[in-house]
């Protein structure tokens, strides 16, 4: 009851998951991500096992296609589900149970995949995938933004809306972002509102957070404070509205 996409960044190695449906809070269900890892959706009648064990398995070693004859080859309501993931290095499989409701199916390409159900076609994977690539250039997470925009236009869920999640991994065990719209008329262009409110400051902070390699962060804010007050005065200057009403990136 949803469409996804499973990505990792070949150039930095994050990951991310980006989902919507109609159906409540997705982003509680479908995207699990480890850093350095993997990151998996599992969605249809979902098996949160899919994610946990799933990400267990990728720890180990084991690939993206071991895991879904692993995962599938124990579960009897496997034919109702799918699974799409990819580990940390970019190797990645999808699986489509024969008894997801129409329309269902998935699409694999380097570094990504896109997989859907109760679509109102092919055509939402097909058009969330281009735009992904089209837009290789532009940062992670607006690429994935305007993905997921454009499987929208394209149809999206033949039900409607209600909700959509974004999370990204950097290489930590904590996301670097992670938002959603757990009930929502327009689900991705709050969305979109989100993390335009999360450049205002937050990522900005999430820079100064620990991490394994230093476990003490950037405990002086002077660098950070001053970064975002020229921001700020920077936009207020040139008349620019603030990023919580940003122009979304358009698809091409």
């Amino acid at each position: 009851m949803t469409w996804s996409i499973v990505a990792r960044d070949p150039q930095t190695g994050h990951l991310a998951v980006a989902v919507a449906s109609r159906f409540f809070a997705v982003g509680a269900a479908v995207p699990h991500i480890r850093g350095r890892v993997g990151a998996i959706a599992t969605q249809a009648f979902v098996s949160p096992l899919y994610g946990t064990d799933g990400l267990a398995l990728l720890a180990q070693g084991r690939s993206p296609e071991e895991i879904i004859s692993s995962l599938t080859a124990r579960d009897d309501g496997c034919q109702q589900r799918q699974l799409h993931l990819t580990d940390a290095t970019g190797r990645n499989a999808a699986f489509t149970g024969s008894k997801c409701i129409d329309w269902a199916g998935h699409i694999v390409d380097d570094n990504v995949s896109v997989a859907g159900n109760m679509l109102a076609g092919p055509q939402v994977i097909a058009e969330t995938l281009r735009v992904y690539k089209a837009l290789a250039d532009a940062p992670f997470a607006e690429r994935l933004l305007a993905a997921m925009d454009a499987g929208e236009a394209a149809g999206g869920d033949k039900r409607g809306k209600q909700s959509a999640a974004l999370v990204i991994y950097r290489d930590q065990d904590y996301p670097w972002l992670d938002i959603r719209a757990d009930d929502h008329p327009d689900p991705l262009v709050e969305l979109r509102r989100l993390y335009a409110v999360a450049q205002e400051r937050y990522l900005h902070v999430a820079q100064t957070m620990p991490t394994r390699e230093n476990p003490h962060g950037l405990t002086d804010r002077t660098e950070i404070d001053r970064k975002i007050a020229e921001l700020e005065a920077a936009r207020i200057a040139e008349g620019r509205p603030s990023p919580s009403f940003a122009t979304p990136l358009k698809p091409v």
